[in-house]
């Protein structure tokens, strides 16, 4: 599953809480390292999940604060990495739409 085809899912539960399409873009380029040119171009070239990972510039090193529930499982139970970082990037969209404040949502 490519990450642009997830992204406008992303958009729109940001957005129904008030929330704005440039936050959803720094929550992942904060996760990954992707300046927003880059992002862009993995958007375009259809990246799947694995190698959007595999290839991110600069994973963020506090991205292991992250903790809670995405989808019914514990973000950090889980043993194999790119569905954790998936799940990572879930959390964080869903506290976004929660409509916490950026820096604690970024675990600054």
């Amino acid at each position: 599953m490519s990450v642009a085809s997830v992204y406008p899912h992303y958009v729109t539960k940001a957005e129904k809480k008030g929330r704005a399409k440039t936050e959803v873009d720094e929550i992942i380029r904060w996760l990954t390292g992707y300046s927003q040119e880059e992002l862009e171009a993995q958007f375009e070239k259809q990246t799947d999940f694995e190698t959007f990972f595999a290839e991110a510039p600069q994973l963020n090193p506090s991205r292991d604060l992250i903790k809670g529930v995405a989808f019914g499982v514990r973000v950090e139970d889980i043993e194999e990495p790119t569905m954790q970082e998936i799940l990572f990037l879930d959390k964080l969209i869903d506290e976004l739409a929660k409509e916490k404040v950026m820096d604690k949502n970024l675990r600054k």
